[in-house]
């Protein structure tokens, strides 16, 4: 076996370059005769952390090691490559992702032929693979956001080496497609219509970890949705780190309220989006989505803070007043919208008054849900250098006092869904109790429902009996015909 040292390790400071020149669009996928049916007889273990974008990535991790020829594994124990799908939001995910690299160590002992890799944004950290490098030797194989479709290659080059394999880039990025895919799903879908963010909000390490943002053409996006509709998915999700920017980077006239009308005349029965942002979201995105009855009437618009102060901070570019005037605006003109957030407690310096105009801001728009944390400062970003005199035990106290005051306007609003029926799709059996059935509203809410005849996929009504904070409960509405 060869040994060879050539790391191509993570720089966040090259990674946060941005140029004007045209992305590369790459519309072919190749595996090296070296890596043909080399999963053949052969199984993989993929473990996925974060957002929707990784979940979507590790779709293409599968779908390319299913072409060489490897199969899902039971688990990790018998698995011929083990990949972590990694995420770099927070801290704790760190700690999540270093505890199940080490839980690896015994597998590798046993079979030391085992190839167990990491993957994703959290690979384009530095300090995260020094870490790695330096303390878990059985990891063999790192990569990251740039390069999945180099996965047949890197696999070649772990196999034919007793040194680590190392190709981690930081740069803009590209466009690939026709890459193969596993969908998770049989009846919901992701779909990528762009990648990176050029937004820089301080607090964040997306930018550097996903590159440049680049939009898919619409229409390769629009073939890729007419193909899952016609594979008989009833759902699709748009996805991108900030996904109505879509089309700012191309020269052709593109918005995202085009892109979402020309997705609703597909006719698939229901499209969601996320994660959008404040800045890029239009009058035109509002008038679209209440103009078609396939787009859900769920939005997700992340207010991080109710103080204006700390939102300059952050680099989000909106007011709170201009935030609450676009939430006005969405709720007044999309009928029955429900909207979600995220709200980030404790960043640098964020005093009791800034704190309670975020409080004054959740009991103003009384969210249907919201997503809260306390900040985590990211390495290389420019709000890891802000001096934070606010103690954690503060920044506790806080978090959960503003969980406090969501969750009782989330029951607030779910309680207005008692006694009414509602559209579900069915996602098939819950989790806890296989025989209740489960799924979600048009507004996104999780409904558990008893009833028979219903499959996965069905579109269905539900009496809605019980509202919790977090679910509803209800039964089939049989005088109804489900569809």
């Amino acid at each position: 076996m060869k040994v060879l040292k050539n790391w191509n390790l993570p720089d966040l400071k090259e990674a946060g370059k941005r140029t004007r020149g045209a992305v590369e669009r790459v519309d072919s996928f190749m595996i090296p005769a070296s890596a043909v049916n080399m999963g053949e007889g052969k199984t993989y273990w993929l473990s996925t952390y974060g957002c929707q974008a990784n979940e979507r990535d590790s779709e293409t991790l599968a779908g390319i090691l299913e072409t060489l020829g490897y199969q899902p594994a039971q688990g990790p124990e018998n698995a011929d490559v083990i990949l972590v799908n990694t995420c770099a939001i927070r801290e704790n995910a760190m700690d999540k992702v270093l505890g199940e690299l080490g839980s690896f160590k015994r597998i590798y002992s046993q079979r030391p032929d085992v190839i167990i890799g990491v993957a994703g944004c959290m690979a384009q950290e530095d300090e995260f693979v020094k870490r790695v490098l330096a303390h878990y030797p059985w990891v063999r194989l790192l990569f990251g956001t740039h390069n999945i479709q180099d996965l047949p290659s890197l696999l070649v080059e772990t196999m034919d080496t007793e040194d680590r394999v190392v190709h981690i880039y930081s740069r803009q990025g590209e466009v690939y497609e026709n890459l193969p895919v596993r969908r998770f799903g049989k009846h919901k879908a992701w779909v990528n219509i762009m990648y990176g963010c050029d937004k820089f909000c301080t607090y964040c390490i997306v930018p550097y970890t996903r590159g440049k943002q680049r939009s898919r053409t619409m229409e390769d996006i629009l073939k890729e949705i007419r193909e899952l509709k016609e594979a008989g998915y009833r759902e699709v999700t748009l996805l991108g780190q900030n996904v109505n920017a879509y089309g700012k980077d191309l020269d052709q006239d593109l918005t995202f309220a085009s892109l979402l009308e020309e997705t609703a005349r597909t006719g698939i029965d229901r499209i969601r989006f996320m994660t959008s942002h404040p800045w890029d979201f239009t009058q035109e995105m509002i008038d679209v989505i209440a103009r078609y009855d396939n787009i859900m009437p769920y939005i997700h618009l992340p207010l991080q803070s109710g103080d204006t102060d700390v939102l300059r901070r952050m680099g989000r570019r909106y007011t709170a007043e201009e935030y609450k005037a676009l939430y006005d605006s969405i709720t007044a003109r999309i009928p029955g919208v429900a909207v979600s957030t995220d709200i980030i407690v404790g960043f640098p310096d964020e005093s009791d008054e800034a704190f309670a105009h975020t409080l004054e801001m959740v009991k103003a728009c009384r969210f249907d849900s919201a997503f809260t944390f306390i900040y985590s400062p990211r390495p290389g970003t420019p709000a890891a250098r802000m001096e934070d005199p606010v103690s954690p035990q503060v920044k506790k106290d806080r978090l959960q006092q503003l969980n406090q005051v969501w969750n009782e306007y989330a029951l607030e609003k779910m309680k207005a869904y008692e006694g009414k029926t509602v559209q579900v799709l069915a996602d098939g059996p819950s989790k806890r109790n296989p025989a209740v059935l489960s799924g979600y509203t048009e507004t996104n809410k999780l409904v558990n429902f008893t009833g028979d005849g219903v499959k996965a996929g069905d579109i269905v009504p539900v009496f809605i009996e019980t509202a919790k904070t977090f679910s509803l409960d209800g039964h089939l509405v049989t005088d109804t015909p489900a569809d």
